[in-house]
C-alpha cells in the first residue's frame, strides 16, 4: 500500500513540467515569501516586543518587562474595557442589524423587484468609498453648520452636539458604518445567490411555500459557504474598526476602539510597547474566527 502511495506521488511530480514548477513558484512561493517577510515576521517581533519596555528609540533600550504590559492593560487601563465594549457593540450591530439588511436586501435584488438596478447602483457606491472618505462626508455633513444640521433649522449657534453626545454618537457612527457595510454584504451574497439553482426555487413554490420559508429552508441551507465567510468578515470588520472614528475624534478618547489604542501607544508622543500587546490581543481575537472558519471549510481535510 505504502509503495503505491509513493509511486503515486512519483508520477504526480514527473506530470510537473519545468513550466508548471516556474508557475507555482511565481505565483504560490514568491507571494508567501513576501507574506512571511511583509505579515508573519512583524507580527512574530510585535509578540515579543510585547513583553518588554522600550521607547522606540534605540534598540539597545529595550528591557524585558514579562507580563508587566498585560497586566497594565487588563487591570489598570479601564479604557481598555470601554474600547473592548465599543468593538463588541459594533460586532453586535453589524451581526443584527446591518448585515441581515445586507443579505434581506441581496435576496430582493436577485427576485429581481421593481427598480432592483437602482437599489443595487445606490448601495454599491459606499462600498468603493473608504471609511475614511466616508468618516470625512459625514463629519462635514453632521458638524455645527452643516448640512444636516441645518434640515434641523439649526445654526452653528444652537447646533445639536452630535460627537459630544455619548447618548447619540453610538448610533450616529453605527448607522455611518453600516451604510457601507450593508452594501459590502449585498455584493457578496448577490454573488452567492447567482450560483443558487433556479429549479430549487420554482420547485417550492409549485409546494406551495411562502418566500420567507423559501429562503430559509432552500437558499439558507444551499449559501452555507458563503454565510461562513460573512460571519468571518462581520466579526474581523468589527474588530479592524478605526478609520471612520478616527477622522471624527482624532486620538482622544472621545469613542475608544482597540484599533485607536494600538495607533495611541505607537503613534503618540509618548511611545508604549503597551500598544504592542494591545496589536496582540487585537490578532489574537482576529486570529480565533479565521481558524474557526477554516475548521468548517476544510474539515473534511482535518479528520
Amino acid at each position: 500500500m505504502k509503495t503505491a502511495v509513493a509511486d503515486k506521488k512519483v508520477r504526480n511530480r514527473r506530470f510537473l513540467s519545468r513550466n508548471d514548477r516556474f508557475t507555482l513558484a511565481a505565483f504560490v512561493g514568491i507571494p508567501t515569501f513576501l507574506q512571511f517577510i511583509f505579515l508573519w515576521i512583524p507580527a512574530l517581533i510585535t509578540i515579543l516586543l510585547s513583553f518588554t519596555y522600550w521607547n522606540g528609540i534605540r534598540v539597545t533600550d529595550i528591557k524585558w518587562a514579562g507580563l508587566a504590559n498585560y497586566k497594565n492593560i487588563f487591570f489598570g487601563t479601564p479604557i481598555f474595557y470601554e474600547a473592548l465594549k465599543h468593538n463588541l457593540i459594533w460586532l453586535l450591530w453589524f451581526s443584527l442589524i446591518a448585515t441581515p439588511l445586507g443579505i434581506l436586501l441581496a435576496y430582493q435584488i436577485d427576485r429581481q423587484i421593481k427598480g432592483h438596478k437602482f437599489y443595487e447602483t445606490v448601495f454599491y457606491i459606499p462600498v468603493v468609498l473608504s471609511l475614511a472618505i466616508i468618516g470625512i462626508i459625514w463629519n462635514f455633513m453632521l458638524q455645527p453648520g452643516g448640512f444636516v444640521q441645518g434640515l434641523m433649522g439649526r445654526d452653528i449657534g444652537n447646533a445639536v452636539s452630535i460627537w459630544g453626545n455619548y447618548s447619540i454618537n453610538t448610533y450616529v457612527i453605527m448607522g455611518i458604518a453600516s451604510w457601507r457595510h450593508i452594501g459590502y454584504i449585498m455584493l457578496l451574497y448577490l454573488a452567492g445567490l447567482k450560483s443558487v439553482d433556479p429549479s430549487l426555487r420554482e420547485a417550492s413554490a409549485i409546494d406551495g411555500a411562502t418566500e420567507w420559508q423559501t429562503f430559509r429552508k432552500i437558499v439558507l441551507p444551499t449559501m452555507r459557504p458563503v454565510n461562513i465567510i460573512i460571519i468571518v468578515i462581520t466579526i474581523i470588520e468589527s474588530l479592524r474598526a478605526f478609520d471612520l472614528v478616527y477622522i471624527i475624534y482624532g486620538t482622544s478618547t472621545g469613542w475608544p476602539l482597540l484599533n485607536i489604542l494600538v495607533f495611541q501607544n505607537f503613534a503618540g508622543q509618548g511611545i508604549s510597547m503597551k500598544g504592542a500587546a494591545y496589536a496582540v490581543i487585537l490578532l489574537v481575537l482576529c486570529v480565533g474566527p479565521i481558524i474557526g472558519y477554516l475548521r468548517v471549510t476544510f474539515k473534511e481535510d482535518l479528520k
